[in-house]
């Protein structure tokens, strides 16, 4: 590559009061390494100075998290848990150890590649620290522990590690999210993934981003963004492809998400090399995921990649495992909620008269109507004045919710806001009528607007919670729920199942960042 393109300058102050702390290359030669030099080889480059900090911010506090998880487990498991049994100085060595564990299984730099920065992803892989750190503590007993470990010491220090380090990894990534400005990015495609983009961007938590505006990757000469064309929501249009690299400087830009469509692969390719070259981050937004999902086997025919797609909806004994978790998990649930269940249904007895229980007909498993239980959180023949009351419909294509619904009684409202009308439906789950995790159960009308293809989703269980629950069931609108539901069926794992219900119990209370 000649002298040119390596030429950076420092200057000048980015535009609407971005930082203005990035080596820039100007906009010719930004242009030049894209689309004048294909055959060019092109350099990556080095992150300016305010994506590595927040890199670097995310990984130090992640290391930190891990060190005190690794002290707290080694101190409980060693101090508390052995009756005779005292640290030696030398633990004060195996603490890191579990800095080289994680950054083996790439827990450390797995952020940098991905926008949604959530710790229960990376629960598989903690599960795999904690179980080898805690056998690297007892291979090593003699060197860090005064006495013996028993066989309760090491289980209850591996048990700790693990559960610590999905905590204050939790905390970390808070922490570092309220301290750090959002992410900027930049759109590669259409206005209307663009729009997309940034309303997912806008409505799910735990993403620290935010779209800045887009570039069209296939230009736009003679084409209007003006409405009816721009989608409501659409980010600014920046600039051309041509003046891209220039708009990566003057915008401050950390992050280029790229929408391809139907652009040619070279294009989107050069877009990628010069992104890069600029030490700007990548994300791709590829139209296939919104068909098979995110579970596809990769299968090289040397050299040949070809994508596996899995069978939609759950093998006999993928079945058998989920009827047995749902039996095991309900049945505990409602035992231990029993008293609580019981204080429930006396308050709304003495509430509001009327039934405990409000039964409604919603449609299951391949078709077959069953009745739904909640605790009654509405006035008695509520469903009566549904009619009424749908110019205050805040639900979209044919669904029904209303925020602040006027039937609602004073019980009522408070079990709403912790969710815990819906604790009945374990009582269809035991009766093998619903799932725990599942697509959403709906009424006969909602289920009549479900058409062909889309009819695939009643080949799942519907469940008492599901992903529809955690995007906020009110404000996922019909298309995307049949979506969401279908994309569960194709990717299903029991891990799925687990994470969906983890996540579910903070939404419950308000805490939507995990």
């Amino acid at each position: 590559m000649s002298n040119e393109t390596s030429t950076t300058l420092h200057g000048p102050e980015r535009q609407n009061g971005a930082p203005a702390s990035r080596a820039w290359t100007p906009a010719p030669i930004l242009q030049q390494r894209a689309f004048g030099g294909r055959n060019r080889e092109v350099p990556e480059g080095l992150a300016d100075g305010e994506i590595l900090l927040r890199e670097r911010t995310y990984r130090r506090l992640l290391g930190v998290a891990d060190v005190l998880s690794a002290g707290l487990a080694v101190f409980v498991g060693v101090e508390l848990l052995g009756k005779d049994d005292s640290l030696t100085l030398a633990v004060v060595l195996a603490l890191p150890a579990v800095l080289f564990v994680s950054k083996m299984l790439g827990l450390y730099d797995r952020d940098e590649h991905v926008l949604k920065k959530t710790t229960l992803d990376e629960a598989p892989a903690l599960f795999q620290v904690a179980t080898l750190y805690a056998f690297v503590i007892w291979l090593c007993e003699s060197y860090f522990v005064n006495g013996e470990l028993g066989t309760g010491q090491v289980v209850g220090l591996w048990g700790l590690l693990f559960l610590s380090m999905l905590v204050v990894r939790m905390t970390a990534r808070g922490v570092s999210r309220r301290w750090l400005s959002p992410e900027r990015c930049l759109v590669v495609g259409d206005v209307g993934s663009a729009a997309r983009v940034s309303h997912k961007f806008e409505t799910l938590p735990g993403v620290g981003a935010e779209v800045v505006g887009r570039v069209p990757i296939r230009s736009e000469n003679g084409r209007s963004d003006s409405p009816p064309d721009m989608p409501n929501g659409a980010p600014p249009t920046l600039g051309e492809l041509d003046a891209l690299g220039l708009v990566l400087v003057e915008e401050g830009i950390h992050r280029v998400v790229i929408a391809p469509g139907a652009a040619d692969s070279r294009d989107v390719l050069n877009v990628v090399r010069l992104v890069k070259s600029v030490g700007v981050r990548v994300s791709m937004l590829p139209r296939l995921t919104e068909v098979v999902g995110s579970s596809v086997e990769f299968d090289d025919l040397e050299g040949l990649t070809m994508l596996g797609l899995r069978r939609y909806g759950l093998s006999r004994s993928s079945r058998a495992l989920k009827r047995t978790m749902d039996l095991a998990v309900s049945i505990t649930v409602l035992t231990l909620l029993a008293p609580l269940m019981v204080v429930i249904a006396l308050a709304i007895k003495v509430g509001s008269p009327g039934p405990v229980l409000f039964r409604q007909r919603r449609i299951g498993l391949e078709g077959k109507a069953f009745e739904m239980f909640k605790f009654r959180s509405m006035r008695d023949g509520a469903e009566e004045d549904r009619a009424a009351l749908q110019t205050m419909n805040e639900a979209d294509d044919g669904l029904f919710k209303i925020a602040d619904d006027p039937r609602l009684t004073r019980v009522g409202s408070l079990l709403r806001r912790a969710s815990l009308d819906e604790l009945p439906q374990l009582l269809n789950v035991v009766r093998g009528e619903m799932s725990l995790v599942g697509p959403r159960p709906l009424v006969p009308d909602e289920d009549s607007l479900v058409q062909g293809l889309d009819r695939r989703r009643l080949h799942v269980m519907p469940g008492v919670t599901g992903v529809w629950q955690i995007y906020g069931s009110s404000r996922v609108p019909m298309r995307e729920m049949i979506t969401v539901d279908y994309l569960y069926g194709a990717n299903w794992s029991l891990w799925l199942d687990v994470k969906i219900l983890l996540r579910t119990v903070p939404h419950a209370i308000g805490l939507r960042n995990l």
